[in-house]
């Protein structure tokens, strides 16, 4: 047995027995978590643009250049766990500074690097900076009420895909006239006015909800963990999931992992107690998140993409073409679906919601396998997927890993989760990939048809999330 640490008291609903913030006081709090975490964002949706230009202006190839963004997502999951979780033991509000002045430091030196090495530091910092989004949806929780919390929350989520794909135009505009520097230059002007924005809005942090200290070891297993696997699935996606390698970053992972839970038994203060992970209220949720994000991330992202610029046994359309028929709409659609989406799971209940919004998808992904040749049936079923997928189920997904995450570690499983959504992605496409390439109509249909079968394992996993005794979900 080992003693469990002591903790203060904290709400098992957003709002509760705090004082809360509320009219323009909360609609300025909003304003400013969104351009804490528009700060982020905007460093994957505005650069991808850029990336040729990155590689031609410092010498390097366009393979080389890839680990700008690869390393920023890595780095994402790594610093939206150990940043997140750290805010439990020295305050909201002081870590969203440390994590906004990170993310200024790493704009930076991305703004004046002269080579690959530096910039690539700088990204790193950069992508560190993705707890921004788990403590604003925990500030969020913290400090409106149930009523609002919802609606709020998917008004964040709604940025975690950009700008509605405005942002990544904007990218390419800047890029033509000023060079990518200017990108960084525009991200780094959004930074500072957010550090401004949060002494001004952010409630002043009261006494932490975690005692002891923060739990280092741990943090450092799990993140050599996260480490591996990621290299695992981006190198078996490419290269071959029984290639030596990928092998070997496989076996990194699962030791990591061993060693992570058992110094998670031993410590006083730990970065997410084992009995914690072990729960429904815990793992069905992380289960949840890399299921859906493997299914239908790839689906929209890669599956279809790929399918509409291919000739003959796919559309055969231009990449602005493609780009403007089946990526912008369902982004648009999604910023509309999860404010409501928010709203609605705080009357309807959010497990309720998660569960309707994965019944949908999985219809909307079998038809886009059913029919994969008929542009008007894909283009309707990605306009769906806007609904249900950008709306309900990612909303509902960020609300559940507030709302269940350990009463004595509120911010551990936001930031597990936010961790989750990047190993879904990667490891959705790296599954689908072999097929998708084939560029053959049975090579597509079996992706599609996977993809479909992932949405019906993340719609079982979702059903065996519980509330803990006593909470309304």
């Amino acid at each position: 047995m080992h003693a469990q640490p002591p903790t203060a008291a904290i709400r098992t609903e957003p709002g509760a027995d705090i004082t809360l913030v509320r009219g323009g006081r909360a609609v300025a709090l909003v304003v400013t978590l969104v351009l804490g975490v528009l700060s982020y964002q905007l460093n994957a949706s505005m650069l991808t643009p850029a990336l040729p230009h990155m590689a031609t202006e410092l010498g390097v190839d366009v393979g080389a250049i890839s680990q700008v963004s690869s390393l920023f997502f890595l780095a994402g999951a790594i610093g939206g766990i150990v940043l997140s979780r750290w805010s439990d033991y020295i305050g909201r509000r002081r870590a969203l500074f440390i994590v906004l002045g990170i993310l200024a430091v790493g704009t930076l030196l991305c703004l004046f690097a002269p080579n690959l090495p530096l910039l690539l530091v700088g990204r790193a910092l950069q992508g560190a900076s993705s707890a921004a989004f788990q403590l604003a949806y925990i500030i969020l929780s913290e400090s409106l009420s149930a009523k609002v919390f919802g609606m709020t929350l998917g008004i964040i989520t709604a940025v975690n895909g950009g700008v509605g794909g405005v942002d990544g135009y904007i990218g390419g505009l800047l890029v033509e006239n000023f060079g990518y520097r200017s990108i960084f230059a525009v991200i780094f002007v959004v930074g500072i006015l957010a550090i401004f924005c949060v002494i001004v809005t952010v409630p002043k942090d009261g006494p932490v909800v975690t005692t002891g200290k923060m739990d280092w070891w741990g943090a450092a297993a799990l993140s050599i963990a996260l480490i591996c696997l990621t290299y695992f699935v981006s190198q078996g996606g490419s290269v071959g999931w029984l290639d030596p390698l990928a092998l070997a970053y496989l076996a990194g992972a699962i030791v990591a992992f061993v060693v992570f839970w058992f110094v998670e038994k031993r410590r006083r203060s730990p970065l997410i107690a084992v009995h914690h992970l072990k729960s429904r209220q815990v793992w069905p949720v992380i289960a949840t998140t890399v299921l859906t994000l493997s299914s239908v991330f790839a689906v929209i992202n890669f599956t279809v993409v790929v399918l509409s610029q291919t000739p003959e046994i796919g559309f055969g359309l231009d990449a602005p073409t493609a780009a403007a028929l089946f990526l912008v709409p369902p982004a648009l659609i999604g910023v509309a679906a999860a404010p409501l989406s928010g709203w609605l799971a705080g009357k309807l209940g959010w497990i309720l919601l998660l569960r309707v919004g994965l019944v949908v998808s999985l219809a909307a992904v079998a038809l886009i396998a059913l029919f994969p040749q008929n542009m008007g049936v894909v283009i309707t079923a990605i306009a769906i997927l806007g609904i249900t997928y950008n709306g309900l189920v990612l909303t509902t997904v960020n609300g559940l890993g507030v709302l269940l995450s350990p009463e004595d570690a509120p911010a551990a499983l936001p930031g597990l989760n936010g961790a989750a959504f990047g190993i879904g992605a990667g490891l959705g496409i790296g599954i689908v990939a072999p097929f998708v390439t084939q560029i053959t109509t049975a090579g597509f249909a079996t992706a599609l048809w996977i993809s479909a079968g992932i949405v019906a394992l993340a719609l079982i996993a979702s059903l065996l999330i519980a509330a803990r005794p006593g909470q309304r979900m």
